[in-house]
Protein backbone atom coordinates (compact mmCIF):
# COMPACT_ATOMS: atom_id res chain seq x y z
CA UNK A 1 0.00 0.00 0.00
CA UNK A 2 1.43 3.40 -1.01
CA UNK A 3 2.17 6.08 1.54
CA UNK A 4 -0.25 9.04 1.70
CA UNK A 5 0.76 12.23 -0.09
CA UNK A 6 1.95 14.85 2.41
CA UNK A 7 0.75 18.37 1.56
CA UNK A 8 1.45 21.58 3.49
CA UNK A 9 -0.49 24.84 2.98
CA UNK A 10 1.23 28.05 4.06
CA UNK A 11 0.19 31.67 4.53
CA UNK A 12 1.11 34.40 7.02
CA UNK A 13 -1.40 34.09 9.85
CA UNK A 14 -2.63 30.51 9.26
CA UNK A 15 -6.04 31.79 10.34
CA UNK A 16 -8.21 31.56 7.22
CA UNK A 17 -6.95 30.59 3.75
CA UNK A 18 -4.49 27.87 4.73
CA UNK A 19 -6.84 26.45 7.38
CA UNK A 20 -9.69 26.29 4.87
CA UNK A 21 -7.42 24.63 2.32
CA UNK A 22 -6.26 22.11 4.93
CA UNK A 23 -9.85 21.19 5.80
CA UNK A 24 -10.96 20.96 2.16
CA UNK A 25 -8.11 18.71 1.05
CA UNK A 26 -8.52 16.50 4.11
CA UNK A 27 -12.15 15.98 3.15
CA UNK A 28 -11.59 15.57 -0.60
CA UNK A 29 -8.35 13.60 -0.45
CA UNK A 30 -9.34 11.17 2.30
CA UNK A 31 -6.82 8.59 3.40
CA UNK A 32 -4.65 9.21 0.32
CA UNK A 33 -3.46 12.53 1.75
CA UNK A 34 -1.89 13.81 4.96
CA UNK A 35 -2.63 17.52 5.09
CA UNK A 36 -1.07 20.25 7.23
CA UNK A 37 -1.11 24.05 7.39
CA UNK A 38 1.05 26.67 9.08
CA UNK A 39 1.91 30.37 9.06
CA UNK A 40 4.98 32.57 9.23
CA UNK A 41 3.24 34.76 11.83
CA UNK A 42 0.46 32.53 13.18
CA UNK A 43 -2.56 34.03 14.91
CA UNK A 44 -5.84 32.36 15.79
CA UNK A 45 -8.41 30.64 13.54
CA UNK A 46 -10.78 33.26 12.15
CA UNK A 47 -14.33 32.37 13.27
CA UNK A 48 -15.65 33.42 9.86
CA UNK A 49 -13.42 30.86 8.17
CA UNK A 50 -14.69 28.13 10.48
CA UNK A 51 -18.28 29.24 9.88
CA UNK A 52 -17.80 29.10 6.10
CA UNK A 53 -16.42 25.56 6.39
CA UNK A 54 -19.21 24.44 8.69
CA UNK A 55 -21.82 25.90 6.33
CA UNK A 56 -20.45 23.62 3.59
CA UNK A 57 -20.32 20.63 5.96
CA UNK A 58 -16.54 20.51 5.92
CA UNK A 59 -15.20 19.14 9.25
CA UNK A 60 -13.27 21.70 11.31
CA UNK A 61 -12.15 19.39 14.12
CA UNK A 62 -8.49 19.78 14.96
CA UNK A 63 -7.96 23.00 13.00
CA UNK A 64 -5.67 25.43 14.79
CA UNK A 65 -3.08 28.06 13.86
CA UNK A 66 0.54 26.96 14.08
CA UNK A 67 3.99 28.24 13.14
CA UNK A 68 6.14 27.10 10.24
CA UNK A 69 8.90 26.53 12.78
CA UNK A 70 6.83 23.79 14.43
CA UNK A 71 7.32 21.74 11.25
CA UNK A 72 11.12 22.03 11.22
CA UNK A 73 12.66 18.78 10.07
CA UNK A 74 9.44 17.61 8.37
CA UNK A 75 9.40 16.69 4.68
CA UNK A 76 6.41 17.16 2.35
CA UNK A 77 5.54 15.94 -1.10
CA UNK A 78 4.05 19.32 -1.92
CA UNK A 79 4.28 22.74 -0.22
CA UNK A 80 1.64 25.25 -1.36
CA UNK A 81 1.72 28.95 -0.48
CA UNK A 82 -1.60 30.78 -0.52
CA UNK A 83 -0.57 34.44 -0.25
CA UNK A 84 1.83 36.80 -1.98
CA UNK A 85 5.14 34.95 -2.10
CA UNK A 86 6.92 38.08 -0.83
CA UNK A 87 5.04 37.73 2.45
CA UNK A 88 6.85 34.44 3.05
CA UNK A 89 10.21 35.20 1.44
CA UNK A 90 11.94 35.67 4.80
CA UNK A 91 10.51 32.45 6.19
CA UNK A 92 12.41 29.18 6.07
CA UNK A 93 10.08 26.87 4.22
CA UNK A 94 9.96 23.19 5.14
CA UNK A 95 11.56 20.71 2.77
CA UNK A 96 9.37 19.60 -0.11
CA UNK A 97 9.56 17.74 -3.39
CA UNK A 98 7.42 20.39 -5.10
CA UNK A 99 6.48 23.99 -4.32
CA UNK A 100 3.35 25.67 -5.68
CA UNK A 101 2.21 29.28 -5.33
CA UNK A 102 -1.56 29.79 -5.26
CA UNK A 103 -2.28 33.44 -4.62
CA UNK A 104 -5.64 34.11 -2.96
CA UNK A 105 -6.66 37.47 -1.54
CA UNK A 106 -7.10 37.45 2.23
CA UNK A 107 -10.88 37.38 2.90
CA UNK A 108 -10.25 39.00 6.29
CA UNK A 109 -9.09 42.14 4.47
CA UNK A 110 -12.32 42.34 2.44
CA UNK A 111 -15.43 44.11 3.56
CA UNK A 112 -17.66 41.90 1.42
CA UNK A 113 -20.06 39.81 3.54
CA UNK A 114 -19.52 36.77 1.32
CA UNK A 115 -15.71 37.04 1.16
CA UNK A 116 -15.01 33.91 3.19
CA UNK A 117 -17.60 31.83 1.33
CA UNK A 118 -16.19 33.01 -2.02
CA UNK A 119 -12.62 32.21 -0.99
CA UNK A 120 -13.74 28.79 0.19
CA UNK A 121 -15.34 28.03 -3.18
CA UNK A 122 -12.27 29.27 -5.06
CA UNK A 123 -10.04 27.05 -2.92
CA UNK A 124 -12.38 24.10 -3.50
CA UNK A 125 -12.08 24.49 -7.27
CA UNK A 126 -8.29 24.77 -7.13
CA UNK A 127 -8.02 21.72 -4.89
CA UNK A 128 -10.33 19.77 -7.20
CA UNK A 129 -8.00 20.57 -10.09
CA UNK A 130 -4.99 19.64 -7.95
CA UNK A 131 -6.52 16.24 -7.20
CA UNK A 132 -7.52 15.75 -10.81
CA UNK A 133 -3.99 16.40 -12.03
CA UNK A 134 -2.51 14.05 -9.43
CA UNK A 135 -5.19 11.40 -9.49
CA UNK A 136 -5.92 11.02 -13.20
CA UNK A 137 -8.65 8.49 -13.94
CA UNK A 138 -9.52 7.85 -10.28
CA UNK A 139 -10.20 11.53 -9.64
CA UNK A 140 -12.40 11.89 -12.72
CA UNK A 141 -14.31 8.75 -11.83
CA UNK A 142 -15.03 10.28 -8.43
CA UNK A 143 -17.22 12.95 -10.07
CA UNK A 144 -20.57 12.96 -8.28
CA UNK A 145 -24.03 14.09 -9.52
CA UNK A 146 -24.10 17.11 -7.14
CA UNK A 147 -20.71 18.26 -8.48
CA UNK A 148 -21.86 17.81 -12.06
CA UNK A 149 -25.16 19.64 -11.55
CA UNK A 150 -23.47 22.53 -9.69
CA UNK A 151 -20.99 22.88 -12.53
CA UNK A 152 -23.66 22.89 -15.23
CA UNK A 153 -26.08 25.13 -13.32
CA UNK A 154 -24.54 28.12 -15.12
CA UNK A 155 -26.01 28.67 -18.60
CA UNK A 156 -22.70 29.55 -20.25
CA UNK A 157 -21.00 26.42 -18.88
CA UNK A 158 -23.95 24.30 -20.03
CA UNK A 159 -23.69 25.72 -23.55
CA UNK A 160 -19.93 25.19 -23.63
CA UNK A 161 -20.24 21.60 -22.45
CA UNK A 162 -22.99 20.72 -24.93
CA UNK A 163 -21.25 22.41 -27.87
CA UNK A 164 -18.07 20.48 -27.11
CA UNK A 165 -20.07 17.26 -26.77
CA UNK A 166 -21.63 17.93 -30.17
CA UNK A 167 -18.38 18.77 -31.99
CA UNK A 168 -15.91 16.52 -30.21
CA UNK A 169 -13.54 19.36 -29.38
CA UNK A 170 -13.44 23.14 -29.67
CA UNK A 171 -10.92 25.85 -28.87
CA UNK A 172 -11.47 29.10 -27.00
CA UNK A 173 -11.75 31.25 -30.13
CA UNK A 174 -14.47 28.99 -31.54
CA UNK A 175 -16.42 29.15 -28.31
CA UNK A 176 -16.14 32.94 -28.07
CA UNK A 177 -17.52 33.22 -31.61
CA UNK A 178 -20.36 30.78 -30.96
CA UNK A 179 -21.38 32.28 -27.61
CA UNK A 180 -20.61 35.94 -28.40
CA UNK A 181 -18.77 36.20 -25.09
CA UNK A 182 -15.36 37.66 -24.24
CA UNK A 183 -12.32 35.41 -24.29
CA UNK A 184 -11.54 35.95 -20.55
CA UNK A 185 -15.09 34.97 -19.58
CA UNK A 186 -15.05 31.84 -21.74
CA UNK A 187 -11.62 30.90 -20.40
CA UNK A 188 -12.84 31.23 -16.81
CA UNK A 189 -15.76 28.90 -17.50
CA UNK A 190 -13.50 26.43 -19.29
CA UNK A 191 -11.18 26.40 -16.28
CA UNK A 192 -14.12 25.53 -14.02
CA UNK A 193 -15.29 22.78 -16.35
CA UNK A 194 -11.79 21.38 -16.48
CA UNK A 195 -11.26 21.57 -12.72
CA UNK A 196 -14.54 19.71 -12.15
CA UNK A 197 -13.23 16.85 -14.27
CA UNK A 198 -15.68 17.30 -17.14
CA UNK A 199 -13.20 18.58 -19.72
CA UNK A 200 -9.65 17.80 -20.78
CA UNK A 201 -7.47 20.08 -22.88
CA UNK A 202 -4.71 19.39 -25.37
CA UNK A 203 -2.25 21.80 -26.97
CA UNK A 204 -1.43 21.65 -30.65
CA UNK A 205 0.96 24.37 -31.69
CA UNK A 206 -0.48 27.63 -30.38
CA UNK A 207 -4.00 26.26 -30.13
CA UNK A 208 -5.56 24.68 -27.03
CA UNK A 209 -8.50 22.36 -27.69
CA UNK A 210 -11.07 21.21 -25.14
CA UNK A 211 -13.00 17.94 -25.17
CA UNK A 212 -15.01 15.83 -22.74
CA UNK A 213 -12.61 14.02 -20.45
CA UNK A 214 -12.08 10.52 -21.90
CA UNK A 215 -12.25 8.93 -18.43
CA UNK A 216 -15.65 10.38 -17.50
CA UNK A 217 -17.93 7.86 -15.79
CA UNK A 218 -20.36 6.15 -18.16
CA UNK A 219 -23.37 7.66 -16.41
CA UNK A 220 -22.21 11.17 -17.39
CA UNK A 221 -22.26 10.26 -21.08
CA UNK A 222 -25.64 8.57 -20.63
CA UNK A 223 -27.01 11.79 -19.17
CA UNK A 224 -25.42 14.19 -21.66
CA UNK A 225 -26.52 12.34 -24.83
CA UNK A 226 -30.31 12.86 -24.46
CA UNK A 227 -29.78 16.37 -23.07
CA UNK A 228 -27.78 17.27 -26.18
CA UNK A 229 -30.42 15.76 -28.46
CA UNK A 230 -33.16 17.78 -26.72
CA UNK A 231 -31.11 21.00 -26.83
CA UNK A 232 -30.58 21.40 -30.56
CA UNK A 233 -33.02 24.29 -30.88
CA UNK A 234 -31.58 25.94 -27.74
CA UNK A 235 -28.10 25.76 -29.27
CA UNK A 236 -29.18 26.62 -32.84
CA UNK A 237 -27.99 30.24 -32.78
CA UNK A 238 -24.67 29.22 -31.23
CA UNK A 239 -24.22 26.57 -33.92
CA UNK A 240 -24.98 29.06 -36.71
CA UNK A 241 -22.41 31.54 -35.39
CA UNK A 242 -19.83 28.76 -35.10
CA UNK A 243 -20.45 27.60 -38.68
CA UNK A 244 -20.25 31.21 -39.93
CA UNK A 245 -16.95 31.85 -38.14
CA UNK A 246 -14.13 32.82 -40.47
CA UNK A 247 -10.58 31.50 -40.13
CA UNK A 248 -11.55 28.60 -37.91
CA UNK A 249 -8.50 26.70 -36.71
CA UNK A 250 -7.44 23.60 -38.55
CA UNK A 251 -7.08 20.57 -36.30
CA UNK A 252 -3.64 20.03 -37.81
CA UNK A 253 -2.74 23.71 -37.45
CA UNK A 254 -2.25 26.15 -34.63
CA UNK A 255 -4.25 28.94 -32.84
CA UNK A 256 -3.74 31.66 -30.26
Amino acid sequence: MSQPVRVLFLCVANSARSLMAEALLRQAGGADYQVFSAGSQPGQPDPRALQALAAERVPVDGLYSKSITSLAGEHFDCVITLCDQQALECATLPAGDAYLAWHFEDPAASGHPAAFAQTLQALRERIRLFLLMRGGEAAVSALTPPQLFRTLADETRSRICLLIAAHGELCVCELTAALQESQPKVSRHLAQLRSSGLLEDRRQGQWVYYRLHPQLPHWVHQMLAPVLAASRSWLAADEQRLLAMGNRPEREGACQ
